[in-house]
């Protein structure tokens, strides 16, 4: 990856900061306060790593490498798959936001250049209809079962956004489900979010990929 993200990076977020994007988000009854975005490295592992053991491991022991390119360490389950993770991270080969409340990691959202992130679904149907590849993908957006459905979504993604700004900026595509049509998603089918979410983070829509799932676009200026 030849533009790479500031390790250190951090950014807090305030209400007023967060009007458009968190409109009325409570937390224990009272509006939130700050969350602070930073960069998954290996200094954050830790956090990242408590997060997805809370959740079993995700999808069943996925540890987010799914989207990762194929090699000879995927497939050997949960732990492998954990150990693949590290590897990636440390070889800064692997990248997201990730939101913390205190020190505690809550969400995140993972990006990447197509090449460290080829893995998307709907692959095949992609590529037949793509004219440029971004230079960032957002892949994976994942809440803390404790703090869903409080806009914190919002903020693993616009985390994100900052961080591929500091990194250089670019064209930067997402694959988040359209839910226009009212009917109930499962939770499992908005691992990349929802169009409405883009949207409102300034996506533009540029056509569907597989079944309710589209591709959103937006080019970033860097920071």
């Amino acid at each position: 990856m030849e533009r790479r993200t500031r390790c250190h990076y951090t950014s807090s977020f305030t209400p007023s900061e967060l009007i458009d994007s968190v409109r009325g988000a409570f937390y224990h009854g009272a509006m939130i306060e700050e969350f602070t975005i930073r960069a998954l490295t290996p200094e954050t592992w830790d956090a990242f790593a408590a997060l997805v053991e809370r959740h079993n491991g995700i999808f069943g022991g996925c540890w987010c490498i799914w989207f990762h390119p194929d090699c000879a360490e995927r497939g050997k389950g949960a732990e492998g798959n954990r150990a693949l993770k590290r590897k990636l991270v440390e070889e800064g080969k692997a990248h997201a936001a990730l939101v913390f409340d205190g020190d505690r990691a809550v969400a995140w959202c993972e990006f990447g250049t197509p090449e460290e992130l080829p893995n998307i679904h709907h692959r095949k149907e992609y590529q037949a209809g793509v004219e440029q590849l971004p230079d960032y993908r957002l892949t994976c957006i994942f809440i803390d079962k404790a703090y869903r459905r409080k806009g914190i979504s919002a903020l693993a993604l616009r985390g994100a956004l900052d961080l591929i700004a500091q990194a250089g900026g670019g064209i930067v595509e997402g694959y988040p489900q359209d839910t226009s049509d009212g009917k109930r998603v499962g939770a499992s089918f908005l691992y990349n979010g929802t169009r409405s979410l883009y949207e409102r983070a300034g996506f533009t829509y540029q056509r569907p990929k597989g079944k309710n799932h589209t591709v959103m676009r937006r080019t970033l200026a860097p920071a």
